[in-house]
């Protein structure tokens, strides 16, 4: 099966996402040659890779946006039959060492949410995976007052970090954004900055984005 080549510009990106609008999974899988699995238990990111290729993504798992060259993140959200989102959205890594210096201007956050293309797709779970539908894409920009929270969680969140106080992290902290342990299983470690600033270990932590503020992006344009 022939790559797909990457799209130029915007408007032939957009093009090719509006075009998927309203289509099953199952049709794009068998249009190229892909199982669709049962269920998502050992395929969680099953979704998002097909649209990734269907699209022309060219990051695969690297720590830049998807479409790098025209500066835009894709990102799949499954959504309720209210288009109200389901899950919290992965953004990437949480540095936990090796941050002097770091600012919300020149961090992977920030990076990876100046431009963003939210792929909708039907997630509740009665629905088997192949049927699933795909739903209209937004090309979102974060506004100055989205732009300030994602800044105000991420300060808070890193200062804590520098702080040595990564465990007393939890879910519930951050308006918009959250720190959560990101890792196959909970044996997987990485070193962190302890209390004491010496290093110690820890399971690895991801940023990601609640569901009330991803709720807000489709809200302001599907109301």
């Amino acid at each position: 099966m022939k790559p797909i080549i990457p799209p130029q510009n915007l408007s032939e990106l957009l093009e090719r996402a509006n075009m998927m609008a309203g289509i099953s999974l199952a049709q794009i899988a068998t249009h190229r040659g892909i199982n669709v699995p049962n269920n998502l238990k050992r395929n969680k990111g099953w979704i998002g890779q097909l649209i990734e290729m269907e699209l022309g993504a060219t990051a695969g798992s690297k720590p830049e946006q998807d479409f790098l060259h025209l500066g835009v993140e894709l990102k799949t959200i499954p959504i309720d039959n209210h288009g109200k989102p389901l899950e919290t959205t992965y953004v990437c890594v949480a540095p936990l060492t090796n941050i002097e210096g770091l600012t919300w201007q020149n961090s992977l956050v920030c990076h990876k949410l100046q431009r963003v293309l939210w792929v909708p797709v039907e997630g509740e779970r009665h629905i088997p995976v192949g049927a699933r539908r795909i739903g209209t894409p937004i090309l979102w920009e974060p506004d100055p007052q989205e732009q300030a929270l994602l800044q105000q969680d991420w300060e808070e969140i890193m200062e804590l970090i520098a702080l040595g106080k990564v465990e007393k992290l939890t879910a519930r902290h951050g308006e918009v954004l959250q720190l959560r342990p990101k890792a196959a299983n909970s044996k997987a470690m990485t070193h962190s900055i302890a209390e004491d600033g010496s290093l110690k270990m820890t399971n690895p932590r991801g940023f990601y984005l609640k569901t009330s503020f991803t709720a807000m992006i489709l809200n302001k344009v599907f109301g």
